[in-house]
């Protein structure tokens, strides 16, 4: 399926860093995080938690998809997206070489 380049322009993804993270209650998959997006901070929900511990998260950076709807996971409101590699039987974090300000485009 393609899009056309006014969708694309639509997407705000931004660079979001991981400031805490923990699992779910009750939710094998689920680990809920408070990300800085440089203006904002957000509360994402990401189905994640069989790649990654809670604690190996913090601090990471991460494109975050910003204007999503917000979505109600398991009584949690989540407000926006990680964006994450599928390498087939991993998920993988797109984590930035270098120190990004939060907040930042991704253009």
């Amino acid at each position: 399926m393609t899009i056309t380049y006014d969708d694309f322009k639509k997407l705000h993804i931004k660079i979001g860093k991981i400031l805490s993270a923990e699992k779910v209650p009750k939710a094998d998959k689920l680990i809920k995080m408070e990300v800085d997006l440089g203006d904002q901070k957000r509360q994402i929900v990401a189905g994640i938690a069989e790649f990654y511990k809670p604690e190996d998260l913090v601090g990471k950076q991460v494109p975050i998809l910003a204007n999503l709807e917000p979505r109600t996971i398991r009584g949690i409101e989540s407000q926006g997206m990680i964006l994450i590699a599928d390498a087939g039987e991993k998920l993988v974090l797109m984590n930035p070489e270098c120190e990004i300000p939060p907040g930042s485009s991704i253009e």
